[in-house]
């Protein structure tokens, strides 16, 4: 997939979660604002109570998305063969979208009444949904591949490049200006020890400071203005690596944490879901069928 069919992607599973929501909106505002006392004189409630026609059908398909959602990332993640079927933050993409349109459409079923075991589910879906979305935000901080598989913390250090090397080889640098390369690169190799540092790092405050300084130096060196932006190229791709690394240990620890948040609500909610729809078969709500 290039990036403009990417993005045409994202943009087409974006403009359905909020034309539904959109929809759901304009279609039972009225009706969901009524007391719960009161609803049953309301001509729109044989069609949008949790066994009316509306309110049923959103409940299936809702329960489908998820399942669907759930179901086709653990497989792409787990059976090699399907690696031949797109790259898997694709995969995940999809998997978001269907895991936010399902419990939007599950809400909407509910007609916002929970109580019962099925509030147990409901509330064990609101907790899946909520932490999944921390989830994605630790995702995207751990360093990925193109594909979209997590990189070692070996594989990103064999990004780096001995800059030091490069720049003596230049012999182009006074003495202040080398020792300030090394300073900034010596800085962040020993930061990269301290793997449970957080983002709030003096490193990262004064990063920004440091390349302005090591400009004017290089200036003050009447360095061409090519060589100058070799040198501050290779400093800021070292700085990037050197946070890449700090970044990838502490959000893999990170997410040891979230999986064992995340994935038992999902099991319960899950379970009491199949028993809610044994239980609604068996007191013969078909929908209709």
């Amino acid at each position: 997939m290039t990036r403009r069919a990417h993005t045409v992607y994202i943009t087409i599973l974006t403009i359905v979660v909020l034309a539904t929501l959109l929809i759901l909106y304009l279609m039972g505002a009225a009706y969901y604002q009524v007391p719960l006392e009161e609803r049953y004189f309301h001509l729109d409630h044989q069609s949008l109570k949790p066994s009316g026609i509306t309110g049923h059908g959103l409940g299936i398909f809702g329960s489908l998305f998820m399942i669907i959602g759930v179901s086709s990332y653990m497989a792409r993640k787990r059976y090699r063969f399907l690696s031949r079927l797109g790259l898997l933050k694709h995969w995940l993409e999809f998997h978001i979208f269907l895991c936010t349109l399902g419990p939007i459409l599950i809400l909407s079923h509910t007609a916002f009444k929970f109580g019962g075991i099925v509030a147990i589910s409901f509330w064990s879906m609101v907790a899946v949904f909520l932490s999944g979305i921390i989830g994605r935000f630790i995702y995207i901080q751990i360093p990925r591949s193109i594909e979209g598989r997590e990189l070692s913390l070996n594989e990103v250090r064999a990004m780096q490049t001995d800059i030091q090397s490069t720049i003596r080889g230049n012999n182009l640098l006074s003495g202040e200006s080398a020792a300030l390369v090394e300073n900034i690169i010596n800085k962040g190799n020993t930061e990269n020890k301290a793997t449970s540092r957080s983002f709030l790092s003096s490193k990262f405050f004064f990063q920004s400071k440091q390349i302005r300084t090591l400009k004017l130096l290089l200036k003050r060196d009447k360095l061409p203005k090519e060589n100058i932006r070799k040198i501050i190229s290779l400093v800021k791709n070292e700085m990037a690596l050197n946070r890449r690394i700090v970044r990838l240990t502490m959000m893999q620890n990170l997410f040891k944490y979230w999986h064992v948040a995340h994935l038992p609500f999902a099991l319960v909610m899950l379970i009491i879901m199949v028993i809610h729809i044994v239980v609604t078969i068996t007191f013969g709500y078909r929908w209709i069928f």
